[in-house]
């Protein structure tokens, strides 16, 4: 995405203190019944408590995120996700997160990325902060984050990666191992979703 591009988008950064949300994406990509709408499976889940969240708010919270995850994805990556092994659950809801956050999205195509093609070893908050100050010349909305959002923000672009295992706890880059068919569903016409990963493909 060129700068000119991004700038037309204001970057949504209500994902702080959000998770990759693997285990509940892949609980409601269950429960959905062929043809039905992710609203009504929202709407089912949240009555069910189906993400045995401990309260209703938490609840409603953790349902309406997750779906907003699997809405970008397609009934292919869906049955993937049902099916997959962890670690490449892991990297679909990695490629779901940075589908439906255009920071996240942005931070690992230009930062995570970049910095394993010209073979860094690390990524680290520090290259976060810089990205951030870097796009605030098009997103207007990160020049005046106070410091405990940067702060929110950073944790949990980082814990994603984690749990994605993008990075290590010490932010040593780990190389992607995606499968073929992984790849395939990644690189549909139209879309190139190996740029938001830590990987030589196209």
């Amino acid at each position: 995405m060129s700068n000119s591009s991004a700038a037309e988008q204001r970057y949504a950064l209500n994902f702080v203190s959000r998770a990759l949300l693997t285990r509940e994406t892949t609980l409601l990509a269950g429960m959905r019944k062929p043809g039905e709408s992710w609203e009504s499976v929202r709407n089912r889940a949240v009555s069910e408590n189906a993400v045995q969240a401990r309260t209703h708010r938490s609840g409603v919270r953790l349902t309406r995120e997750a779906v907003r995850r699997l809405v970008v994805l397609s009934d292919d990556e869906v049955e993937f996700l049902l099916d997959a092994a962890p670690r490449e659950r892991g990297y679909l809801m990695w490629a779901a997160a940075c589908r439906a956050y255009p920071f996240i999205g942005d931070f690992a195509e230009r930062v995570l990325r970049e910095r394993y093609l010209v073979l860094a070893s690390t990524v680290l908050p520090e290259h976060l902060e810089g990205f951030v100050l870097s796009q605030a010349m098009w997103h207007p909305e990160l020049v005046d984050l106070s410091d405990s959002m940067k702060t929110s923000i950073r944790q949990t672009v980082f814990r994603m990666m984690r749990e994605a295992d993008l990075v290590t706890s010490n932010g040593e880059i780990v190389p992607a191992l995606l499968s073929g068919r992984l790849v395939d569903l990644l690189t549909l016409v139209g879309r190139n979703d190996l740029r938001f990963f830590p990987t030589g493909g196209a």
